[in-house]
């Protein structure tokens, strides 16, 4: 008599795998410590900061004190980094977004001339580092008398190779041509055809590419730090850059308690950005992983 072997793991009810839980463990809690350090010394008073543990509460709570300081200190002048910050964010994620959307679906949706060139150009675009850029990106701005101006921020980051690739790959699976042709024969136009139609189903790339586009733009500092002069155009990296080095310069002020508690208050807009796009971010992820 035949016996039938049931199978015990199923989707409900997934194998356990004790090495691979260890290591997620491991993952998380290195992703963690320093969001934990980062919040608890922001709690912490200049004085504490060298006389307690790191990973827990000082003496006092200046977490409120070490925020309002750190808004006022030097004319408010963090307020004005945050501003600059979210200018290059809006102005140059959004616009790398934009083109990304535009260039992205054409590339998937439309045939012309020169197409595998291109393909092969954003891909060797995507390959080559940010950094090898900067020294000739410099050069051809400094020409144009663009340097220490926000324009010198924003025009590079207007640019995303991968923000590219990632809508072209999204746009080819995410929109099938049948539902372009029928739009076409129902006698819709290409712009209302890209906005009624595909835009939609564009939703979950865009939001993916708008969120890697933010990271990038909103913790850029090598190219703020070759272009700008003016502190007044710092992003927030350079200038808590530039109080974190404070304490080296004769006659300088320590404020690493004020350092702590602004980059605390940087991340917090990447965080809510995250939880905000959480929903739309994972679907995007996933899209195409499952064939019907």
């Amino acid at each position: 008599m035949r016996t039938r072997t049931v199978n015990k793991h199923s989707v409900d009810r997934p194998r356990r795998s004790p090495l691979l839980t260890v290591l997620t463990a491991v993952v998380l809690l290195y992703s963690l410590v320093p969001l934990a350090w980062l919040l608890v010394n922001s709690t912490k008073t200049q004085g504490d900061l060298f006389s307690s543990f790191g990973l827990w509460f000082g003496d006092s709570f200046a977490l409120w004190d070490n925020v309002v300081a750190t808004l006022t200190y030097d004319d408010g002048v963090f307020v004005r980094w945050l501003a600059n910050t979210l200018l290059y964010v809006v102005v140059g994620a959004g616009g790398a977004t934009f083109l990304a959307i535009l260039g992205g679906y054409a590339l998937a949706k439309f045939d012309f001339p020169g197409k595998r060139g291109v393909f092969a150009v954003v891909i060797g675009a995507v390959a080559v580092p940010g950094t090898a850029l900067a020294v000739p990106t410099f050069l051809m701005f400094s020409q144009m008398g663009l340097t220490n101006t926000p324009w010198a921020v924003i025009i590079p980051s207007l640019i995303s190779p991968f923000g590219l690739y990632l809508m072209w790959t999204f746009a080819i699976g995410a929109i099938p041509t049948e539902l372009l042709e029928a739009a076409r024969i129902d006698g819709a136009g290409e712009f209302r055809t890209f906005f009624r139609v595909s835009l939609p189903l564009l939703a979950p790339g865009i939001v993916t590419v708008l969120l890697f586009t933010m990271v990038a733009t909103w913790n850029n500092y090598f190219l703020p730090l070759i272009m700008l002069r003016d502190s007044d155009w710092y992003p927030l990296t350079l200038g808590l850059n530039a109080w974190n080095a404070q304490a080296a310069t004769a006659g300088g002020e320590a404020i690493f308690h004020l350092v702590i508690t602004g980059s605390l208050l940087t991340i917090l807009p990447l965080v809510a950005a995250f939880l905000v796009l959480q929903r739309y971010w994972q679907s995007g992820l996933a899209a195409g992983s499952v064939k019907e």
